[in-house]
């Protein structure tokens, strides 16, 4: 699959544990905070905090817990992260992609250099491995047991540059800009289709193979990125 197994990502955050389930919320409330400094707190004129808002409730996340994070966002105290992208290796070589959002970059740098040491891997200068991916917006969705013609008629009519399907789901992918992105999901919504994720993402364009003694290591390596309120988002080229 070109979204890097993105579906057994969202299977995963979907079973977390409710104090896991906390973090997504605490990630969620800081995208939501940066989309409303930018762009104000009314999702009809914020694409951007309309689509998060999507994202949310894809994710399970409670209306009020939403509302709250729309309101805490005017507060320049509680407002102030700035994105940050780092890149390295993880064990095998494996390519990483790590976007975060964070109010102390020291902190989360330090972070993030102790993770993959730990490890097997090395954090690396930005663009040490971003050549390896490609930028595209992906959607994914449940197919609700649709043939593939089907779901590929209704893909093109949306908008899509191309899609891959599986018994379970179906990728669909777009430009890299969120405009294309938001036409392509909103028309699928429309046709009821169950959105499981909509982002801009970084496609492997190639895939790292990891022999089964390391394969532990590179598991826990993502499972520590992810468990970290500062990590956004974790990109990597294992084929899992």
């Amino acid at each position: 699959m070109s979204g890097h197994s993105k579906w057994s990502t969202i299977k995963r955050k979907k079973e977390k544990t409710d104090a896991q389930r906390a973090n997504i919320f605490t990630k969620i409330g800081r995208e939501i905070a940066v989309a409303v400094r930018e762009g104000g707190a009314d999702p009809n004129t914020n694409g951007k905090l309309r689509d998060l808002i999507a994202k949310a409730k894809s994710l399970n996340v409670p209306n009020e817990n939403i509302d709250r994070a729309i309101k805490k966002a005017g507060d320049p105290d509680k407002n102030n992260y700035e994105e940050i992208i780092y890149e390295g290796y993880g064990v095998g070589g494996v390519a990483v992609i790590v976007e975060c959002l964070t109010d102390n970059r020291n902190r989360t740098a330090g972070d993030l250099r102790h993770y993959f040491d730990k490890y097997g891997g090395n954090l690396g200068q930005s663009g040490s491995v971003g050549f390896l991916f490609q930028r595209r917006g992906l959607v994914v969705v449940e197919n609700n047991g649709l043939s593939e013609d089907t779901i590929m008629e209704d893909c093109l009519d949306a908008g899509a540059e191309d899609f891959e399907a599986s018994d379970e789901f179906a990728e669909i992918f777009t430009a890299a800009d969120p405009n294309a992105l938001r036409t392509v999901r909103e028309s699928l919504e429309k046709k009821g289709y169950n959105i499981a994720s909509a982002e801009i993402a970084y496609i492997p364009n190639t895939r790292a193979a990891l022999d089964l003694d390391v394969k532990a290591k590179m598991e826990k390596l993502l499972d520590i990125l992810e468990d970290n309120d500062d990590v956004q988002n974790v990109w990597h080229n294992w084929e899992e």
